[in-house]
């Protein structure tokens, strides 16, 4: 790819030998200056895809920062620092900062006040920071828009914007997300020139390298059912989704009392202590993370090798982006979904979405009979009647 050997000599440090596809695609791209849109699911290589070439078009240090990169979460802003850290080794040059909210703002205003090329930063707390007129934007050549469809999803539209406008031109604009929206068109229409696309990722919802099973169980023996899960499968790494913040908390501290090393993570946990959390489940002293959807779409560890949904979601495309956080980067993974004597129908949207039939996973001693909502012949009925979106190409 024409790198330099500073960044050879990083990629071989960080353990990077074979560039996955949309990085083959994509990073080619944006070294030629190109604004470039990327397509491809979650746990491709996207952060090094435009980490890679950020980091190289790096020149000599100026006013302010060269770069902005606007993530969804905090513990994707901080993921990004982490890996662009390891990118930038040997790059004395370079300086990143992560700016978010839930702590203490000092930390940032000290960080800035040195000189950052590269600043990683939420929509929300580079608003704040542009307000009290800490960050300044007027070097920017380079923006970095990542997961643009959960950002817009949670409402990041206005600030996105704002800070769009506030970047001067010229500058390249890098866009990554998992799906192209009409929103997400919309927004690259605006802010970006001529951009090239790369979409490694096809209209469908990709899990073909995970191993996905639903277990139907009563409502009253789900924890009885993932205690049993958890205990047989004895997983590497584990994320079990819930709906709602104290449901999370409630779960885990009942796991706890059978189970090691498990803790909750959710919107509500303070930033120090889902610092923490994260940290542990990093490292692998936390094996069993509880997690809402907000927090969990978030977390990119390569070593998860189960997810349960404890809790089925109300939005069927939450299903796909849950799952998607194991098998990642070509790994196997194993995804359970429990499904209670009254969910039939969400299971079939579910179907529905990823164009696939999930099969049954019988668990001995959890045997539920089916209620009449969740039998072959009912959920054909819902079909015909116009439940499913699209025919299903696996019946």
């Amino acid at each position: 790819m024409g790198l330099s050997s500073t960044m050879l000599k990083a990629l071989a440090r960080a353990r990077y030998v074979k560039p996955s596809p949309i990085q083959s695609e994509f990073i080619p791209r944006a070294l030629d200056g190109f604004d470039v849109i990327g397509q491809a699911k979650t746990g491709t290589g996207k952060t090094a895809a435009f980490g890679i070439p950020l980091i190289e078009m790096m020149e000599a240090r100026s006013q302010g920062p060269q770069a902005i990169i606007l993530a969804p979460t905090r513990e994707l802003v901080q993921q990004i620092v982490v890996e662009l850290q390891k990118l930038a080794d040997g790059r004395d040059d370079i300086a990143i900062c992560g700016i978010y909210g839930g702590e203490p703002i000092e930390r940032q205003l000290r960080a800035l006040s040195r000189g950052v090329e590269i600043v990683v930063g939420t929509p929300g707390r580079v608003m704040d920071h542009m307000e009290r007129r800490t960050l300044y934007l007027g070097d920017i050549v380079h923006v970095v828009l990542d997961e643009a469809d959960r950002m817009l999803d949670i409402g990041f539209r206005p600030d996105i914007e704002r800070i769009l406008r506030k970047v001067p031109d010229p500058h390249q604009t890098l866009l990554l997300s998992a799906t192209i929206s009409d929103d997400v068109r919309k927004l690259a229409g605006r802010y970006m020139y001529e951009p090239v696309e790369v979409n490694l990722s096809t209209d469908e919802p990709s899990v073909e390298s995970i191993q996905q099973y639903y277990i139907s169980v009563n409502h009253d023996r789900k924890v009885e059912l993932l205690v049993h899960l958890l205990k047989r499968d004895k997983p590497r790494q584990c994320i079990v989704f819930t709906r709602t913040k104290r449901g999370a908390d409630r779960l885990a501290e009942r796991l706890r009392r059978v189970i090691p090393g498990v803790a909750s993570i959710h919107g509500d946990l303070a930033q120090t202590a889902r610092d923490r959390v994260m940290k542990g489940f990093r490292t692998g002293s936390v094996p069993v993370l509880v997690a809402t959807d907000v927090v969990g779409r978030g977390i990119d560890v390569e070593g998860i090798s189960h997810v349960v949904n404890y809790d089925i979601p109300d939005d069927p495309e939450n299903y796909v982006h849950r799952i998607g956080r194991t098998g990642r980067m070509g790994k196997d993974g194993i995804a359970y979904l429990f499904v209670g004597p009254d969910q039939g129908e969400p299971l079939t949207l579910i179907e529905n979405l990823i164009n696939k039939v999930i099969p049954s996973l019988k668990v001995e001693g959890f045997e539920v009979a089916r209620s009449r909502s969740d039998t072959p012949a009912a959920r054909e009925i819902y079909n015909n009647v116009g439940g499913r979106s699209r025919e299903m190409a696996v019946r």
